[in-house]
């Protein structure tokens, strides 16, 4: 369903609420808001959000699993016209810390189970940050929604454009150090435009779809996915974190027609105990992105769940995809079952040399997007944001080829990205908290093939002379200092890192050997 006057989320709350007021707009471990109910209560958030003192731009954090509390405030702040910083529930306080600093976040939203790591990241901040905590074991009424209780459900005065940030999405970069990405409200809106402007059903939603959203809110990917079922109007099944039994209970029990997942997760569904296609029969279509799907995969994918399959390709600092690959596509040994997509109409892609010169069909070099969901900027780094958004095109440090008939094909990576399902993974920061140990001179980090995961950490060592270390040591040392997901599952001591004369480490040296029988870069 295609809704062309909603162009900001502010509105989409509005509209559904007045269209379809008792609809189920999402649904959650059982618990069920309807769009005239969710527009009520996102209009008390709104209001309590200036009464705690916010204004237009400030910024508000969400520190929590997926639950109706995380749209109400999602649509709260759109109401508000302040910005959502949603934060990924399994970092570690230091890593917390510098979110909530770098953003200037004045009110943080936590779930229970958060509440120290919480207290913890805001304990040294130079600016005190209000935490609110959300409806926790006690029952209604014990956090949240006793922090909103008492205000007005009427619609607020304010009202946003679609230039207007919204959401502030953190991305780690080569210096170890996250960018908050700052998105406007056209992000969520300028896909399903272009699609429905050539009437391409890509990614397409019908009145009666019911959505699984799996991929975290904190993602690019989950918080756009989930934009897009309340655009349409449709029914939201949002799994407060992704679990592989439990999805395919609420695909069968919830007659869930559409999600969007990455490989890994459609790989650990189907490997689940007694899935079979009756569990999968409602689905019509799904949406992956955040690595390729092999062939064999897809294979399984077709013979077991045999609906319509549509590949996306971008990064937070596109508001997500600018690139699909259109479920047409999807045919096992197709000639562009391994390219990303081609952009939607109106999108553009081109690549580039080093020198930035554009390149003809099929050279390689820089893959570079230009799309309107493109970012407003990285929050506060004018020179980080030149340097990616350059005369509207997001350079985005992938190498890839475009062929003849435009279709984008991604071959490695030019940035030093370690994707682990789904998960950016940057080798500095990890780096960098290896060589704080007092046995380590310094290390290397390098994404490895996983038939699993996509891709594994591996890390190279160079040991103190004197000194002893362990994998298990070292591993135990970067507990509660990078998120588990970031630890690496192999390590490996070497006397020295391979080095170009400028002293740059050369990660493609080290990582060339576990990839050199692959004909893709990436997994």
């Amino acid at each position: 369903m295609y809704h062309p006057q909603l162009q900001t989320l502010d509105r989409t709350a509005a509209f559904h609420a007045a269209e379809r007021p008792d609809r189920t707009a999402v649904v959650c471990e059982g618990r069920e808001v309807g769009y005239g109910e969710l527009h009520r209560r996102s209009n008390r958030t709104a209001r309590a959000l200036h009464a705690a003192g916010a204004v237009r731009g400030s910024r508000v954090a969400y520190l929590g699993k997926e639950s109706e509390h995380y749209y109400d405030i999602l649509f709260g702040c759109a109401k508000a016209g302040t910005v959502l910083v949603p934060i990924n529930w399994r970092l570690t306080a230091s890593e917390v810390d510098h979110i909530l600093r770098d953003s200037g976040t004045s009110l943080l939203f936590v779930e229970d189970e958060f509440l120290d790591v919480a207290h913890k990241a805001a304990a040294e901040l130079p600016s005190q940050v209000r935490i609110v905590a959300l409806d926790g074991p006690a029952g209604p009424g014990s956090g949240f929604t006793a922090w909103q209780a008492g205000h007005s459900d009427a619609d607020p005065e304010e009202s946003a454009s679609p230039d207007d940030p919204i959401a502030q999405i953190y991305t780690s970069g080569t210096t170890g150090l996250p960018k908050g990405v700052v998105l406007a409200h056209r992000s969520f809106f300028k896909v399903r435009d272009a699609l429905a402007s050539e009437g391409l059903g890509w990614i397409d939603w019908r009145e009666d779809d019911v959505s699984l959203i799996g991929i975290p809110g904190f993602h690019i990917g989950g918080l756009w996915w989930a934009t897009q079922g309340f655009n349409a109007g449709v029914t939201n099944v949002a799994m407060r974190m992704f679990v592989s039994g439990e999805a395919v209970r609420l695909i069968r029990e919830h007659g869930v027609s559409t999600t969007c997942l990455v490989p890994a997760m459609l790989q650990m569904m189907l490997a689940e105990p007694g899935a079979g296609t009756a569990d999968f029969a409602t689905l019509r279509k799904i949406v992956y992105g955040g690595s390729p799907i092999s062939e064999s995969l897809l294979q399984e994918c077709l013979e077991r769940i045999g609906c319509e399959f549509a590949q996306i390709y971008g990064l937070t600092e596109t508001g997500n995809t600018a690139v699909c690959l259109p479920p047409h596509e999807h045919v096992a040994g197709g000639a562009r079952l391994k390219a990303a997509g081609r952009p939607y109409p109106g999108f553009e892609a081109k690549i580039v040399d080093r020198a930035g010169r554009a390149l003809p069909t099929g050279a390689i070099g820089e893959v570079c997007l230009r799309t309107p969901s493109r970012m407003l900027s990285y929050w506060g780094l004018p020179e980080a944001t030149a340097d990616t958004l350059v005369d509207g095109w997001i350079h985005t440090g992938d190498a890839g080829y475009l062929d003849d008939g435009g279709y984008v094909f991604i071959c490695d990576r030019i940035k030093d990205t370690i994707i682990v399902a789904g998960e950016n993974v940057y080798p500095a920061e990890i780096e960098n908290a290896l060589a704080r140990h007092e046995a380590v001179v310094e290390a290397a980090v390098v994404g490895v093939p996983d038939e699993r995961w996509g891709e594994a950490i591996h890390a190279f060592v160079v040991v103190r002379p004197g000194h002893e270390v362990s994998p298990r040591q070292l591993v135990l040392a970067l507990k509660g200092t990078v998120a588990d997901f970031k630890i690496p599952s192999g390590f490996e001591f070497i006397e020295t890192l391979p080095r170009n004369p400028s002293g740059k480490i050369l990660r493609r040296e080290l990582r060339d050997r576990f990839w050199q029988d692959r004909e893709r870069q990436v997994n």
